[in-house]
Protein backbone atom coordinates (compact mmCIF):
# COMPACT_ATOMS: atom_id res chain seq x y z
CA UNK A 1 0.00 0.00 0.00
CA UNK A 2 1.47 3.77 -0.78
CA UNK A 3 2.34 6.44 1.51
CA UNK A 4 -0.95 8.48 -0.31
CA UNK A 5 -3.61 5.60 0.38
CA UNK A 6 -1.90 4.75 4.08
CA UNK A 7 -2.78 8.40 4.60
CA UNK A 8 -6.32 8.36 2.94
CA UNK A 9 -7.31 5.53 4.86
CA UNK A 10 -6.14 7.31 8.27
CA UNK A 11 -7.90 10.09 8.16
CA UNK A 12 -11.30 8.41 6.68
CA UNK A 13 -10.92 6.21 10.02
CA UNK A 14 -10.15 9.21 12.46
CA UNK A 15 -13.14 10.29 14.72
CA UNK A 16 -13.33 13.76 13.94
CA UNK A 17 -14.97 15.51 10.57
CA UNK A 18 -12.48 16.34 8.24
CA UNK A 19 -13.64 18.51 5.14
CA UNK A 20 -12.24 20.30 2.23
CA UNK A 21 -13.58 23.18 0.64
CA UNK A 22 -11.91 25.82 -2.36
CA UNK A 23 -11.83 29.71 -2.10
CA UNK A 24 -15.45 30.08 -2.90
CA UNK A 25 -16.82 27.55 0.06
CA UNK A 26 -17.74 24.67 -2.69
CA UNK A 27 -16.83 21.37 -0.50
CA UNK A 28 -14.61 19.11 -2.40
CA UNK A 29 -13.88 16.72 0.44
CA UNK A 30 -15.35 14.93 3.05
CA UNK A 31 -13.72 11.74 4.99
CA UNK A 32 -16.00 9.16 5.97
CA UNK A 33 -16.99 10.38 9.57
CA UNK A 34 -18.14 13.34 7.95
CA UNK A 35 -20.27 11.56 5.25
CA UNK A 36 -21.96 9.62 8.17
CA UNK A 37 -22.53 12.30 10.56
CA UNK A 38 -23.92 15.05 8.07
CA UNK A 39 -25.60 12.99 5.64
CA UNK A 40 -25.11 15.25 2.43
CA UNK A 41 -24.77 13.37 -0.68
CA UNK A 42 -21.37 13.60 -1.90
CA UNK A 43 -21.65 13.52 -5.44
CA UNK A 44 -23.71 16.57 -5.25
CA UNK A 45 -21.02 19.76 -6.69
CA UNK A 46 -23.56 22.48 -5.21
CA UNK A 47 -23.11 21.87 -1.61
CA UNK A 48 -21.07 24.35 0.05
CA UNK A 49 -19.60 25.15 3.56
CA UNK A 50 -22.22 27.76 4.30
CA UNK A 51 -24.94 24.95 4.22
CA UNK A 52 -22.99 23.51 6.95
CA UNK A 53 -22.12 26.08 9.08
CA UNK A 54 -24.87 28.87 8.02
CA UNK A 55 -23.85 30.41 11.35
CA UNK A 56 -20.39 31.13 10.89
CA UNK A 57 -19.84 31.80 7.20
CA UNK A 58 -22.18 33.70 4.83
CA UNK A 59 -19.90 34.81 1.84
CA UNK A 60 -16.69 33.53 1.00
CA UNK A 61 -14.38 36.73 3.21
CA UNK A 62 -15.63 34.87 6.19
CA UNK A 63 -13.30 32.00 5.50
CA UNK A 64 -10.18 33.72 5.55
CA UNK A 65 -11.64 35.66 8.81
CA UNK A 66 -11.90 32.83 10.86
CA UNK A 67 -8.89 31.03 9.71
CA UNK A 68 -7.21 33.50 11.40
CA UNK A 69 -9.20 33.07 14.56
CA UNK A 70 -8.75 29.40 14.02
CA UNK A 71 -5.05 29.94 14.44
CA UNK A 72 -5.03 30.35 17.95
CA UNK A 73 -8.21 28.26 19.40
CA UNK A 74 -11.25 26.09 17.97
CA UNK A 75 -14.53 27.92 17.76
CA UNK A 76 -17.43 26.42 19.44
CA UNK A 77 -20.11 26.31 16.59
CA UNK A 78 -23.20 24.32 15.49
CA UNK A 79 -22.80 22.37 12.41
CA UNK A 80 -25.68 21.65 10.47
CA UNK A 81 -26.91 17.89 9.00
CA UNK A 82 -27.95 17.83 5.59
CA UNK A 83 -31.95 17.34 6.79
CA UNK A 84 -31.28 20.79 8.88
CA UNK A 85 -31.03 19.81 12.33
CA UNK A 86 -27.61 20.79 14.45
CA UNK A 87 -25.48 19.73 16.33
CA UNK A 88 -22.12 21.67 18.46
CA UNK A 89 -18.55 21.23 17.38
CA UNK A 90 -15.10 22.15 18.10
CA UNK A 91 -13.96 23.88 14.19
CA UNK A 92 -10.62 24.45 13.20
CA UNK A 93 -9.98 26.25 9.77
CA UNK A 94 -6.40 25.78 8.03
CA UNK A 95 -5.43 27.26 5.20
CA UNK A 96 -3.83 24.45 2.57
CA UNK A 97 -1.41 27.00 1.06
CA UNK A 98 -3.17 26.69 -2.72
CA UNK A 99 -6.17 28.60 -1.88
CA UNK A 100 -8.20 25.81 -0.29
CA UNK A 101 -9.19 24.90 3.16
CA UNK A 102 -9.19 22.04 5.48
CA UNK A 103 -11.45 21.95 8.26
CA UNK A 104 -11.39 19.99 11.15
CA UNK A 105 -14.59 19.27 13.61
CA UNK A 106 -14.95 17.37 16.60
CA UNK A 107 -18.78 16.57 17.59
CA UNK A 108 -18.95 17.89 21.34
CA UNK A 109 -22.52 16.51 22.03
CA UNK A 110 -21.15 14.10 24.54
CA UNK A 111 -19.05 16.45 26.00
CA UNK A 112 -21.74 18.80 26.68
CA UNK A 113 -24.42 16.11 27.99
CA UNK A 114 -21.40 15.03 30.93
CA UNK A 115 -20.68 18.63 31.57
CA UNK A 116 -24.89 19.06 31.79
CA UNK A 117 -24.59 15.80 34.30
CA UNK A 118 -21.61 16.93 36.40
CA UNK A 119 -23.39 20.35 36.87
CA UNK A 120 -26.76 18.77 37.26
CA UNK A 121 -25.17 16.82 40.40
CA UNK A 122 -23.61 19.91 41.37
CA UNK A 123 -26.70 21.96 41.64
CA UNK A 124 -28.65 19.07 43.70
CA UNK A 125 -26.04 18.67 45.99
CA UNK A 126 -26.74 22.77 47.20
CA UNK A 127 -30.30 22.39 46.72
CA UNK A 128 -32.11 23.48 50.10
CA UNK A 129 -36.07 23.82 50.48
CA UNK A 130 -37.11 27.50 49.96
CA UNK A 131 -39.50 28.60 52.41
CA UNK A 132 -41.34 30.89 49.71
CA UNK A 133 -42.20 28.11 47.34
CA UNK A 134 -43.44 25.73 50.35
CA UNK A 135 -45.90 28.52 51.47
CA UNK A 136 -47.13 28.72 47.44
CA UNK A 137 -47.29 24.87 47.17
CA UNK A 138 -49.62 24.64 50.45
CA UNK A 139 -51.90 28.14 49.20
CA UNK A 140 -52.42 26.53 45.95
CA UNK A 141 -54.01 23.25 47.59
CA UNK A 142 -55.95 25.23 49.97
CA UNK A 143 -57.17 26.85 46.69
CA UNK A 144 -57.83 23.89 45.05
CA UNK A 145 -60.88 22.89 47.32
CA UNK A 146 -63.03 25.72 47.00
CA UNK A 147 -62.51 25.52 43.30
CA UNK A 148 -63.55 21.88 42.97
CA UNK A 149 -66.07 22.76 45.14
CA UNK A 150 -67.86 25.59 43.14
CA UNK A 151 -67.30 23.38 39.63
CA UNK A 152 -68.82 20.72 41.52
CA UNK A 153 -72.44 22.77 42.28
CA UNK A 154 -72.04 24.13 38.97
CA UNK A 155 -71.82 20.54 37.35
CA UNK A 156 -74.83 19.73 39.20
CA UNK A 157 -76.55 23.31 38.02
CA UNK A 158 -76.26 22.42 34.76
CA UNK A 159 -77.83 19.23 34.79
CA UNK A 160 -81.04 20.57 36.39
CA UNK A 161 -81.11 24.07 34.54
CA UNK A 162 -82.95 25.03 31.07
CA UNK A 163 -82.63 28.01 30.41
CA UNK A 164 -80.10 29.04 27.32
CA UNK A 165 -78.66 32.37 28.71
CA UNK A 166 -78.10 30.45 32.07
CA UNK A 167 -76.51 27.61 30.86
CA UNK A 168 -74.48 30.41 28.66
CA UNK A 169 -73.19 31.76 32.22
CA UNK A 170 -72.86 28.34 33.73
CA UNK A 171 -70.49 27.40 30.91
CA UNK A 172 -68.56 30.71 31.25
CA UNK A 173 -67.80 29.54 35.55
CA UNK A 174 -67.13 26.26 34.35
CA UNK A 175 -64.49 27.74 31.55
CA UNK A 176 -63.51 30.42 34.71
CA UNK A 177 -62.71 27.06 37.00
CA UNK A 178 -60.71 25.13 34.55
CA UNK A 179 -58.60 28.37 34.09
CA UNK A 180 -58.16 28.95 37.68
CA UNK A 181 -57.18 25.00 38.20
CA UNK A 182 -54.92 25.58 35.07
CA UNK A 183 -53.38 28.37 37.09
CA UNK A 184 -53.01 26.27 40.27
CA UNK A 185 -51.40 23.67 38.38
CA UNK A 186 -48.96 25.99 36.77
CA UNK A 187 -47.78 27.29 40.49
CA UNK A 188 -47.95 24.17 42.21
CA UNK A 189 -45.29 23.27 39.78
CA UNK A 190 -43.56 26.27 39.86
CA UNK A 191 -43.27 26.31 43.41
CA UNK A 192 -42.17 22.38 43.46
CA UNK A 193 -39.60 23.22 40.96
CA UNK A 194 -38.26 26.30 43.07
CA UNK A 195 -38.04 24.57 45.75
CA UNK A 196 -36.17 21.45 44.23
CA UNK A 197 -38.97 19.15 45.37
CA UNK A 198 -39.98 17.80 41.27
CA UNK A 199 -38.67 14.69 39.77
CA UNK A 200 -39.53 13.27 36.87
CA UNK A 201 -40.47 9.67 36.60
CA UNK A 202 -38.95 7.28 34.27
CA UNK A 203 -41.09 4.74 32.57
CA UNK A 204 -41.22 3.12 29.72
CA UNK A 205 -44.03 4.12 27.70
CA UNK A 206 -45.22 3.98 23.59
CA UNK A 207 -44.07 7.62 21.71
CA UNK A 208 -46.54 7.61 19.33
CA UNK A 209 -48.86 6.60 21.09
CA UNK A 210 -48.01 9.44 23.37
CA UNK A 211 -47.84 11.71 20.20
CA UNK A 212 -51.72 11.04 19.22
CA UNK A 213 -52.76 12.05 22.11
CA UNK A 214 -51.08 15.20 21.84
CA UNK A 215 -52.62 15.56 18.85
CA UNK A 216 -56.08 14.65 19.68
CA UNK A 217 -55.98 17.07 22.77
CA UNK A 218 -55.52 19.77 20.18
CA UNK A 219 -57.16 19.26 17.02
CA UNK A 220 -60.46 19.91 17.63
CA UNK A 221 -59.64 23.66 19.20
CA UNK A 222 -57.32 24.03 16.26
CA UNK A 223 -59.54 23.24 13.84
CA UNK A 224 -62.48 25.36 15.28
CA UNK A 225 -60.15 28.42 14.45
CA UNK A 226 -59.94 27.60 10.99
CA UNK A 227 -56.18 26.31 10.98
CA UNK A 228 -54.24 23.50 9.57
CA UNK A 229 -52.22 21.42 11.95
CA UNK A 230 -49.81 18.36 10.81
CA UNK A 231 -47.49 16.30 12.91
CA UNK A 232 -44.54 14.22 11.68
CA UNK A 233 -42.04 12.14 13.90
CA UNK A 234 -38.90 10.62 12.08
CA UNK A 235 -38.91 6.70 11.68
CA UNK A 236 -35.67 6.54 13.09
CA UNK A 237 -37.37 7.14 17.00
CA UNK A 238 -38.25 3.75 18.14
CA UNK A 239 -41.70 2.76 19.59
CA UNK A 240 -40.89 3.05 22.84
CA UNK A 241 -38.67 5.02 25.06
CA UNK A 242 -37.92 5.78 28.65
CA UNK A 243 -38.67 9.07 30.40
CA UNK A 244 -41.53 11.23 32.07
CA UNK A 245 -44.11 10.93 29.69
CA UNK A 246 -46.33 12.79 31.42
CA UNK A 247 -44.23 15.57 31.71
CA UNK A 248 -42.97 15.72 27.92
CA UNK A 249 -46.97 16.04 27.09
CA UNK A 250 -47.16 18.84 29.43
CA UNK A 251 -44.13 21.08 27.61
CA UNK A 252 -46.20 19.91 24.39
CA UNK A 253 -49.27 21.02 25.61
CA UNK A 254 -48.43 24.20 26.31
CA UNK A 255 -46.36 24.81 23.11
CA UNK A 256 -49.69 23.75 21.30
CA UNK A 257 -51.91 25.60 23.59
CA UNK A 258 -49.90 29.19 22.98
CA UNK A 259 -49.75 28.66 19.11
CA UNK A 260 -53.47 27.88 19.07
CA UNK A 261 -53.97 31.02 21.37
CA UNK A 262 -51.61 33.46 19.19
CA UNK A 263 -52.25 31.99 15.43
CA UNK A 264 -55.50 33.24 14.09
CA UNK A 265 -54.56 32.23 10.59
CA UNK A 266 -52.82 29.82 8.75
CA UNK A 267 -50.96 26.38 10.10
CA UNK A 268 -49.54 24.84 13.14
CA UNK A 269 -47.12 22.37 12.97
CA UNK A 270 -45.28 19.69 14.80
CA UNK A 271 -42.16 17.96 13.72
CA UNK A 272 -40.19 15.30 16.17
CA UNK A 273 -36.40 14.37 14.97
CA UNK A 274 -33.66 11.94 16.58
CA UNK A 275 -30.62 13.73 16.36
CA UNK A 276 -28.32 12.00 18.88
CA UNK A 277 -28.07 8.86 20.45
CA UNK A 278 -24.78 7.89 23.21
CA UNK A 279 -25.04 3.77 24.24
CA UNK A 280 -28.84 3.53 25.46
CA UNK A 281 -28.83 7.37 25.64
CA UNK A 282 -31.08 9.24 22.74
CA UNK A 283 -31.39 13.02 22.03
CA UNK A 284 -35.13 14.04 20.66
CA UNK A 285 -35.25 17.54 18.71
CA UNK A 286 -39.12 18.46 18.84
CA UNK A 287 -40.45 21.93 16.74
CA UNK A 288 -43.66 23.59 17.34
CA UNK A 289 -44.61 26.10 14.47
CA UNK A 290 -47.25 28.12 14.00
CA UNK A 291 -48.42 31.07 11.52
CA UNK A 292 -49.00 33.88 14.40
CA UNK A 293 -48.55 36.98 15.88
CA UNK A 294 -44.86 36.27 16.81
CA UNK A 295 -42.75 37.90 18.74
CA UNK A 296 -40.35 41.34 18.34
CA UNK A 297 -36.44 40.07 19.07
CA UNK A 298 -35.97 42.61 21.85
CA UNK A 299 -39.10 40.52 23.65
CA UNK A 300 -37.86 37.00 23.13
CA UNK A 301 -35.72 36.77 26.15
CA UNK A 302 -38.76 37.69 28.28
CA UNK A 303 -40.27 34.62 27.22
CA UNK A 304 -39.05 31.95 29.78
CA UNK A 305 -38.85 34.36 32.78
CA UNK A 306 -41.57 33.54 35.42
CA UNK A 307 -44.41 36.03 35.64
CA UNK A 308 -43.53 37.73 33.03
CA UNK A 309 -44.93 38.01 29.49
CA UNK A 310 -44.10 39.88 26.53
CA UNK A 311 -46.46 42.68 27.54
CA UNK A 312 -49.82 43.64 29.55
CA UNK A 313 -51.74 43.95 26.31
CA UNK A 314 -51.02 40.67 25.94
CA UNK A 315 -52.49 39.00 29.71
CA UNK A 316 -55.45 41.17 28.84
CA UNK A 317 -56.34 39.54 25.91
CA UNK A 318 -55.28 35.86 25.78
CA UNK A 319 -54.80 35.59 29.77
CA UNK A 320 -52.10 33.43 31.66
CA UNK A 321 -49.77 33.69 34.25
CA UNK A 322 -46.80 33.81 32.31
CA UNK A 323 -45.20 30.52 34.14
CA UNK A 324 -46.43 28.43 31.35
CA UNK A 325 -42.93 28.44 29.56
CA UNK A 326 -40.83 29.30 32.38
CA UNK A 327 -42.02 25.47 33.69
CA UNK A 328 -41.44 24.37 29.98
CA UNK A 329 -37.65 25.71 30.55
CA UNK A 330 -37.26 24.22 33.56
CA UNK A 331 -38.89 21.02 32.68
CA UNK A 332 -36.69 20.55 29.58
CA UNK A 333 -33.87 20.74 31.53
CA UNK A 334 -34.91 18.44 34.04
CA UNK A 335 -34.69 16.24 31.22
CA UNK A 336 -30.90 17.45 30.40
CA UNK A 337 -32.08 19.80 27.42
CA UNK A 338 -32.29 23.05 26.26
CA UNK A 339 -35.81 25.28 24.42
CA UNK A 340 -35.31 28.34 22.09
CA UNK A 341 -37.69 30.14 19.92
CA UNK A 342 -37.06 31.51 16.62
CA UNK A 343 -39.77 34.27 15.57
CA UNK A 344 -41.09 37.34 13.74
CA UNK A 345 -43.42 39.76 14.79
CA UNK A 346 -46.70 39.40 12.19
CA UNK A 347 -44.98 36.26 11.10
CA UNK A 348 -44.80 33.26 13.63
CA UNK A 349 -43.27 31.61 15.68
CA UNK A 350 -40.79 28.51 15.82
CA UNK A 351 -40.26 26.51 19.43
CA UNK A 352 -37.78 23.82 19.75
CA UNK A 353 -36.39 21.76 22.30
CA UNK A 354 -34.71 18.69 23.05
CA UNK A 355 -34.20 16.38 25.84
CA UNK A 356 -32.55 12.70 26.38
CA UNK A 357 -34.44 9.70 27.19
CA UNK A 358 -33.15 6.16 26.88
CA UNK A 359 -33.77 3.17 24.70
CA UNK A 360 -35.22 0.28 26.16
CA UNK A 361 -33.16 -2.88 25.82
CA UNK A 362 -35.53 -4.80 23.32
CA UNK A 363 -35.60 -1.55 21.31
CA UNK A 364 -31.70 -0.49 21.22
CA UNK A 365 -31.11 -4.19 20.01
CA UNK A 366 -33.58 -3.78 16.77
CA UNK A 367 -33.16 -0.38 15.78
CA UNK A 368 -30.85 1.15 13.29
CA UNK A 369 -27.72 3.85 14.68
CA UNK A 370 -28.47 7.21 13.87
CA UNK A 371 -24.83 7.03 11.87
CA UNK A 372 -26.28 4.61 9.35
CA UNK A 373 -25.65 6.03 6.13
CA UNK A 374 -28.84 4.59 4.76
CA UNK A 375 -31.00 6.54 6.75
CA UNK A 376 -32.26 9.25 4.32
CA UNK A 377 -34.64 11.18 7.00
CA UNK A 378 -35.36 14.78 5.73
CA UNK A 379 -37.23 17.55 7.75
CA UNK A 380 -40.13 18.96 6.41
CA UNK A 381 -39.41 21.87 8.34
CA UNK A 382 -36.27 24.05 7.76
CA UNK A 383 -37.08 27.59 8.77
CA UNK A 384 -39.59 29.68 9.89
CA UNK A 385 -39.13 32.12 7.02
CA UNK A 386 -39.61 28.87 4.49
CA UNK A 387 -42.79 27.80 6.77
CA UNK A 388 -44.52 31.17 6.74
CA UNK A 389 -43.80 31.21 2.33
CA UNK A 390 -45.05 28.08 2.22
CA UNK A 391 -48.12 29.17 3.84
CA UNK A 392 -48.52 32.05 2.00
CA UNK A 393 -48.52 33.97 5.28
CA UNK A 394 -47.47 37.22 3.74
CA UNK A 395 -50.52 37.34 1.46
CA UNK A 396 -52.55 36.45 3.96
CA UNK A 397 -51.85 39.23 5.72
CA UNK A 398 -51.52 41.86 3.24
CA UNK A 399 -54.80 43.64 2.93
CA UNK A 400 -56.14 43.39 -0.64
CA UNK A 401 -55.08 40.69 -1.73
CA UNK A 402 -56.74 37.52 -3.08
CA UNK A 403 -55.86 35.83 -0.10
CA UNK A 404 -56.55 38.02 2.62
CA UNK A 405 -60.16 38.65 0.98
CA UNK A 406 -60.52 34.86 0.69
CA UNK A 407 -59.89 34.66 4.10
CA UNK A 408 -61.85 37.63 5.87
CA UNK A 409 -64.99 35.63 4.00
CA UNK A 410 -64.18 32.96 5.78
CA UNK A 411 -63.65 34.21 9.08
CA UNK A 412 -66.69 36.66 8.69
CA UNK A 413 -68.45 33.94 7.58
CA UNK A 414 -67.64 31.47 10.66
CA UNK A 415 -68.32 34.92 13.17
CA UNK A 416 -71.66 35.46 12.15
CA UNK A 417 -72.72 31.67 12.21
CA UNK A 418 -71.07 31.56 16.01
CA UNK A 419 -73.58 34.47 16.53
CA UNK A 420 -76.63 32.93 14.97
CA UNK A 421 -75.58 29.49 17.48
CA UNK A 422 -75.57 32.09 20.46
CA UNK A 423 -71.68 31.20 21.11
CA UNK A 424 -70.72 34.65 21.76
CA UNK A 425 -67.17 33.52 22.79
CA UNK A 426 -66.16 31.98 19.80
CA UNK A 427 -67.70 35.04 17.61
CA UNK A 428 -65.40 37.25 19.72
CA UNK A 429 -62.07 35.20 19.03
CA UNK A 430 -63.12 35.43 14.73
CA UNK A 431 -64.03 38.91 15.25
CA UNK A 432 -60.37 39.56 16.95
CA UNK A 433 -59.20 37.76 13.34
CA UNK A 434 -60.97 40.40 11.29
CA UNK A 435 -59.51 43.41 12.90
CA UNK A 436 -55.73 41.08 12.35
CA UNK A 437 -56.75 40.65 8.84
CA UNK A 438 -57.14 44.27 8.22
CA UNK A 439 -54.67 45.92 10.15
CA UNK A 440 -53.59 47.95 7.10
CA UNK A 441 -56.95 48.09 5.60
CA UNK A 442 -58.16 51.84 4.62
CA UNK A 443 -59.73 54.04 7.89
CA UNK A 444 -63.72 52.96 6.48
CA UNK A 445 -62.87 48.97 6.71
CA UNK A 446 -60.86 49.63 10.30
CA UNK A 447 -63.65 51.51 11.85
CA UNK A 448 -65.95 49.10 10.16
CA UNK A 449 -64.05 46.21 11.75
CA UNK A 450 -63.79 47.85 15.14
CA UNK A 451 -67.89 48.61 15.26
CA UNK A 452 -68.51 44.73 14.45
CA UNK A 453 -65.99 43.56 16.96
CA UNK A 454 -67.75 46.15 19.74
CA UNK A 455 -70.86 44.67 18.75
CA UNK A 456 -69.68 40.92 19.71
CA UNK A 457 -68.41 41.93 22.92
CA UNK A 458 -71.84 43.61 23.88
CA UNK A 459 -73.76 40.55 22.34
CA UNK A 460 -76.15 42.35 20.03
CA UNK A 461 -77.20 40.59 17.01
CA UNK A 462 -78.81 43.25 15.02
CA UNK A 463 -76.09 45.60 14.97
CA UNK A 464 -73.63 42.34 14.62
CA UNK A 465 -75.46 41.62 11.36
CA UNK A 466 -75.39 45.29 10.03
CA UNK A 467 -71.54 45.69 10.34
CA UNK A 468 -71.16 42.01 8.68
CA UNK A 469 -73.11 42.95 5.83
CA UNK A 470 -71.51 46.29 5.09
CA UNK A 471 -68.15 44.30 5.32
CA UNK A 472 -69.29 41.66 2.85
CA UNK A 473 -70.35 44.75 0.36
CA UNK A 474 -66.80 46.18 0.57
CA UNK A 475 -65.06 42.44 0.22
CA UNK A 476 -66.93 41.98 -2.86
CA UNK A 477 -65.73 45.49 -5.07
Amino acid sequence: MEQKEIIAKSIDQICDMILACDQTGRIIYMNETAQKQLEYPVSDPSISIFDIFPGIFTEAKDLAETRQKTEVDRLPVDIYRYNRTCFPVWMRLLDTGNADYICIAHDRTKEIYLTRKVDQVGEEAKAAAKVKSEFVANITHELRTPVNGILGNIMSLREIEEDSKKLQIISLVERGCADMNAIINNILDFSKLEAGKFTLEQREFDFRSMMEYVKANHKNKIAEKGLQFSMSISPEIPEHIIGDELRIVQVLNNLLSNACKFTSVGRIAVEVVKTSQIHNRMELFFLVIDTGIGISKEDQDKLFQSFSQVDASISRRYGGTGLGLNICKQLVELMDGSIHVESTQGQGSMFSFQIWVETPQSELQTSRSLQDPTTKYVSSIHSLAEFTAENGMDHVRKYGTQENREELKRDLNKLILSVEMDNWVKAEEFAATVRELTMDAPQEVKSGVLRLKMAVQKQNYDTVNTYYQALKEILKN
